[in-house]
C-alpha cells in the first residue's frame, strides 16, 4: 500500500479548548439525532399511516449507511484530506437532516436517513483521531474524555430531546435543529482546523473489499433488526441471510488481509493493545447498549414512566460522566489498568443494583444506579479508548478510530437485539412457571381472587366482575414476568462485567513513576 500521509507540521490555529468544541460538535448532534429517533417512531408511523415494523427502516437504514463507512474513515482522510473530509461529510450529513425535516412521504424520509448515516455516522472516528493527533502524548486521556463526554451526553439526552420535541412541537424537528448547526460547523471548521496533505499517489480502489463490506454489514443489520419480529433461525430467510452474513464477513476480513491495498487497513490489529483495547470497548458499549433498551422497558412498561419521565431518569447518568473532566489527570498519575479496572467494577456495581428491581422501588435506588453507571463506564471507557489507538502511530490513528468505531457500532447493535429477543423469551419463561400459582387449588390466588372480584363487583354484575379481575390478575402475570426477564437479564449483564476486568491485566503498559507523573502534572 503506497505510504500514508502525516499531517502538517503546523501550529494550530486555535487553542485546545476551542478546536474541542467545534470538532465535537457536529458528532454530538449527530449522536443526539440517531437517539432522539428512536423514541419519534410511533408518530412517525402514525404521520404516514404506516406499521411500527416498516417505521423501524427510519433506524435501520441510518446504521446501515452508518456501519458501512466507518471503517473506511482512514481511506477518506488519505484521499480527501482531514479539512476536506470533514466539510464533505457535514454537506451529507446536513443535507440528510434537510431531507428528513422535509420528506412527504415514508421511503422520502428513509432516503435521508440514508444520506444522514453516510454523513453523521462517519464523523465520530474522525472526530476522535483529530482530538488524539491534536493533543500532546500525555494528554492522551485529556482527548478521549472530552470525545466520549460528547458521545455519552448526546446519547442520553437524545430519548429526552426527542419526547419533548415531539410531544410539544412535532418530529421534524429531531432533524430541523441539526441544520443550523451543520451550516455553522462549516464556517467554523476551516478557520479552526488544520488540514492533512492528501495522498497524490494513484492506487487501484479496493472495489471487491468495498462489496463484500456492505453485503456483510447489510445483511447483518437486516437479521439483527428483523429476527426477533419473525422468530430468528426459525424462518428461513433469516437462517440463510446469517449463513451469508457470516460467509461476507469472512470474505472480506481474508480479501482485505491479503490485498496490497486494501480499503481498510486490518493490519493495525497487529497492535496486542489496540486488540484488547478494542475488545473491552465493544463489551462495555454492549453493556451500555443492553441497560439503555432494558431500563425503559421497566420504566415505561412496568412503572408507566411517561417518555419524558424515562428520559429524565436516563438523564441521571450524565452526573456521573463529569467525571471526565478529571479523568484525564488521573491516568497521568497512576496506572491505567487499575482505573479502567475500577471503572468497570463500578459499572457492575450499578448493574447488581438494578437485579432485585421491583414495583415499589425507590427513586433513589434508580438515581443512584444511574449515577454510578455514569461514573464507571466514563471512568473504564475514556482510558481504554486512550490505549487503544494512543498506541498506533498518528497515521495509523484514523483507520483504527473506523474499525474501533465499526467493532462498537456491531456490538451495540448484536446487545440492543438480543436484549430485545431475550427479555421477551425469558418473560415466556416465567409466565409458564407464574402461571401455575393461579389456580382455584391455590388459598393465596382465591384470595386475592375474590378480594379483586368484591372490590369491583359495584360496576357490574358478578360475571363481568370475575372478569375483570381474571384480566386485572392476568395483567399482573405479564407484569411479573417481565420482571422477572428483566433482572435475569440484568444478573447477566452484572456478572459478565465484573468477567472482564481480568482482561484489563493483559495491557501492555509501564508504570509511570509516581515522581515524575506528578512533576508533568
Amino acid at each position: 500500500m503506497a505510504e500514508l500521509i502525516e499531517e502538517n507540521n503546523s501550529s494550530r490555529k486555535a487553542p485546545l479548548w476551542l478546536l474541542s468544541i467545534v470538532i465535537t460538535m457536529p458528532t454530538f448532534f449527530a449522536f443526539l439525532a440517531t437517539s432522539a429517533t428512536n423514541v419519534a417512531l410511533p408518530h412517525i408511523a402514525g404521520a404516514f399511516g404506516s406499521t411500527n415494523d416498516e417505521a423501524k427502516w427510519v433506524v435501520t437504514s441510518y446504521m446501515v449507511a452508518n456501519g458501512i463507512f466507518l471503517p473506511l474513515t482512514g481511506w477518506l482522510v488519505r484521499k480527501l484530506g482531514r479539512l476536506g473530509f470533514l466539510k464533505i461529510f457535514i454537506s451529507i450529513f446536513t443535507l440528510g437532516s434537510i431531507v428528513c425535516a422535509t420528506a412527504p412521504s415514508l421511503l422520502v424520509l428513509i432516503l435521508g436517513r440514508v444520506i444522514q448515516g453516510i454523513g453523521g455516522g462517519i464523523l465520530m472516528p474522525l472526530s476522535q483521531s483529530i482530538l488524539l493527533q491534536e493533543y500532546p502524548a500525555n494528554r492522551k486521556g485529556d482527548a478521549m474524555a472530552v470525545f466520549v463526554f460528547s458521545v455519552m451526553v448526546s446519547s442520553i439526552m437524545g430519548p429526552t430531546v426527542g419526547g419533548l420535541l415531539v410531544d410539544n412541537i412535532s418530529w421534524q424537528w429531531i432533524f430541523i435543529i441539526n441544520i443550523p448547526v451543520g451550516i455553522l460547523s462549516l464556517i467554523i471548521i476551516p478557520m479552526i482546523v488544520n488540514d492533512t496533505k492528501r495522498q497524490t499517489e494513484k492506487e487501484a480502489v479496493d472495489f471487491l473489499g468495498v462489496v463484500f463490506l456492505v453485503l456483510w454489514l447489510f445483511s447483518m443489520q437486516i437479521v439483527l433488526d428483523k429476527g426477533q419480529q419473525y422468530g430468528w433461525f426459525d424462518c428461513t430467510w433469516i437462517y440463510r441471510l446469517s449463513v451469508f452474513s457470516l460467509f461476507s464477513m469472512m470474505c472480506f476480513i481474508v480479501w482485505e488481509v491479503e490485498h496490497k491495498n486494501p480499503i481498510v487497513d486490518l493490519r493495525v490489529f497487529k497492535d496486542l493493545n489496540f486488540v484488547i483495547g478494542t475488545i473491552l470497548g465493544v463489551l462495555i458499549n454492549g453493556m451500555v447498549c443492553a441497560t439503555m433498551i432494558l431500563l425503559p422497558g421497566f420504566y415505561q412498561g412496568l412503572m408507566h414512566y411517561t417518555a419524558a419521565d424515562t428520559g429524565m431518569a436516563l438523564f441521571t447518568r450524565v452526573c456521573g460522566c463529569f467525571v471526565l473532566f478529571i479523568i484525564g489527570k488521573i491516568c497521568q498519575l497512576y496506572d491505567v489498568r487499575a482505573i479502567i479496572g475500577i471503572g468497570v467494577f463500578i459499572m457492575g456495581v450499578s448493574i447488581a443494583l438494578c437485579v432485585d428491581l421491583n414495583m415499589q422501588i425507590s427513586p433513589g435506588v434508580i438515581v443512584l444506579s444511574n449515577v454510578l453507571f455514569g461514573i464507571g463506564s466514563a471512568t473504564a471507557i475514556v482510558p481504554v479508548s486512550a490505549v487503544a489507538l494512543g498506541s498506533l502511530p498518528k497515521n495509523k490513528i484514523p483507520d483504527g478510530a473506523g474499525i474501533h468505531s465499526l467493532s462498537k457500532c456491531v456490538t451495540g447493535s448484536m446487545a440492543t437485539s438480543l436484549a430485545s429477543s431475550f427479555v421477551i423469551s425469558f418473560s415466556q419463561i416465567h409466565q409458564t412457571h407464574l402461571v401455575k400459582n393461579m389456580s382455584i387449588y391455590s388459598h393465596n390466588f382465591m384470595l386475592h381472587f375474590s378480594t379483586l372480584k368484591n372490590t369491583l363487583l359495584h360496576n357490574g354484575d358478578m360475571i363481568i366482575a370475575a372478569k375483570k379481575a381474571n384480566l386485572a390478575l392476568y395483567n399482573q402475570l405479564l407484569a411479573q414476568s417481565k420482571l422477572c426477564a428483566i433482572s435475569d437479564l440484568f444478573l447477566i449483564c452484572a456478572t459478565l462485567t465484573f468477567l472482564l476486568i481480568p482482561l484489563v491485566m493483559f495491557l501492555k503498559l509501564k508504570k509511570p513513576s509516581g515522581a515524575k507523573a506528578k512533576v508533568k502534572a
